[in-house]
């Protein structure tokens, strides 16, 4: 079971209060800020002393071994079947579920309401525009904001397998983004990667603490730094 603790959840609910939307909607919407839930669009920035804040609860940890890792160890990938996470078991895949989410002008393949064929995306990480098509899948990447890889360090290998199909799945840990910008984070924390696009770097620190509080997770004390050092002002 996700634990969290009263003061976490109240430090959350006072650096979320104070969001603004980064990411650009079509003409005559608003990109309502992201919420503790990961079902609204893009990344919104904090107050740096609510930044700061919450990211001063984080517990921290020394990373241990990558010894028995493997992406099945989170559930075959995009799984549907996740239980306790946003639109699971709605019949359509994480990966679709999450592009959905966060792109524009989608268009779907002949007879679904799912399978998306084309769309427009704003990248944060790069404070681009991508426009993507099927062909060309690996021009955006679905990030894992804290890797499946970093969480099994920090203590998600004694996790039962249902929380680790959680994490894997949950749209609080999901964005889609610049498939090259993905590829060159691997499974780095933020000591050792942070988006290119700088303006975005405190936004990301929260929501990486946000999935790390959620389940339970340390993060490393260079990360914590790093992250810290990202709002300060």
């Amino acid at each position: 079971m996700i634990r969290r603790t009263a003061v976490t959840l109240t430090v959350l609910a006072a650096a979320l209060a104070s969001c603004t939307p980064t990411t650009p909607a079509p003409s005559g919407t608003a990109a309502p800020p992201t919420t503790p839930t990961g079902t609204e669009r893009g990344l919104a920035p904090v107050a740096a002393a609510d930044a700061r804040a919450l990211l001063s609860t984080l517990p921290t940890k020394g990373r241990g071994p990558k010894t028995g890792y493997a992406r099945d160890e989170f559930g075959y990938a995009w799984m549907d079947t996740a239980d306790g996470v946003p639109l699971s078991h709605n019949g359509c895949d994480t990966r679709n579920d999450v592009l959905k989410l966060h792109g524009h002008d989608i268009r779907y393949r002949a007879g679904s309401d799912c399978v998306i064929t084309s769309m427009t995306l704003y990248d944060p990480y790069t404070a681009k525009t991508i426009t993507w098509t099927k062909s060309k899948a690996s021009s955006i990447q679905i990030d894992h904001i804290v890797p499946l890889s970093y969480a099994w360090q920090l203590g998600a290998a004694h996790w039962p397998e249902p929380k680790r199909e959680q994490l894997a799945n949950d749209p609080l840990n999901l964005l889609p983004v610049s498939g090259p910008a993905n590829s060159a984070k691997r499974d780095s924390g933020p000591a050792s990667w942070l988006p290119p696009n700088k303006k975005i770097r405190c936004a990301y620190a929260v929501r990486f603490a946000q999935v790390t509080l959620k389940y339970d997770l340390p993060v490393t004390p260079a990360d914590k730094t790093q992250m810290l050092r990202q709002c300060e002002g």
